[in-house]
């Protein structure tokens, strides 16, 4: 018997509007299922005629935990960075605005799936943050993509801390565009308003233009942190001390090296 599928994907507003729920509440990590039902959801529809925006958000109290710790282990990582990756590059030049309704813990692969994406919808008290720097390592994906979101020393703060910022911190560095009780319904009035009575060619378009300069060094900056990540970070103590650590439950021992 098949393991359901992570995900729920569905149609809304007579095909205009594609719903992706990640459904593995409450921690919704964004693992290697997890990772290839979104790339196949997104593929499946890229092409979909009079479509003109998605909708993505969570069962459950939190949109998610991060990407599964044992699947970054050294034996493991590369193949989760490239599907990961893959998917952050289909995201982002998805040819239709991408909406994110965030509550509770939006974390790590988490987070980076949804800067893949367009405007982020939260909670006032949500909790974003790139928290992989407590375990030894760092992100990559979200190295590319936060300078594109808030200024370099927000992101930087972000990526080197890893410590998590609320809703509101979050909409005031400009990692938020909109703020509210419930983000699905603000989402959803925003595409009501400002999507659905739009072109499709039209939409389609605009996404092109305003993301040139991202889509045009994405790849090569994916590639440059992959091999990063791989080459230096995955041959250092620190690095699989704290993910062991981490999946033990004990403190990490650093060496510093």
């Amino acid at each position: 018997m098949s393991e359901p599928s992570p995900l729920k994907v569905w149609l809304e507003h007579d095909g205009a509007l594609l719903r992706l729920r990640l459904d593995r509440p409450k921690a919704n990590i964004v693992d290697a299922a997890m990772i290839a039902s979104l790339q196949a959801a997104f593929d499946a529809h890229r092409a979909s005629k009079g479509l003109r925006g998605v909708l993505l958000d969570a069962s459950g109290p939190h949109f998610s935990f991060g990407a599964s710790v044992d699947e970054h282990l050294a034996e493991r990582c590369a193949a989760m960075l490239a599907a990961l990756h893959a998917l952050i590059i289909t995201m982002v030049e998805f040819p239709l605005p991408i909406l994110t309704a965030v509550r509770g813990q939006c974390l790590g692969g988490g987070l980076e799936v949804a800067l893949a994406g367009g405007p982020i919808f939260a909670t006032p008290e949500a909790k974003l943050g790139q928290p992989e720097m407590s375990l030894g390592v760092f992100a990559p994906a979200a190295s590319c993509l936060l300078p594109y979101r808030v200024n370099q020393p927000d992101a930087e703060d972000l990526l080197f801390s890893g410590r998590s910022v609320s809703g509101a911190e979050a909409k005031a560095m400009g990692l938020v565009q909109t703020v509210a009780d419930d983000p699905e319904a603000a989402a959803l009035d925003y595409f009501d308003k400002q999507l659905a009575p739009k072109s499709a060619a039209a939409l389609a378009c605009a996404v092109a233009a305003a993301r040139g300069p991202l889509i045009r060094s994405l790849r090569a900056r994916l590639q440059e942190v992959e091999t990063l990540y791989l080459d230096r970070l995955m041959k250092t103590h620190d690095a699989n001390e704290g993910l062991a650590a981490f999946l033990a439950r004990r403190p990490a021992s650093w060496e510093h090296a």
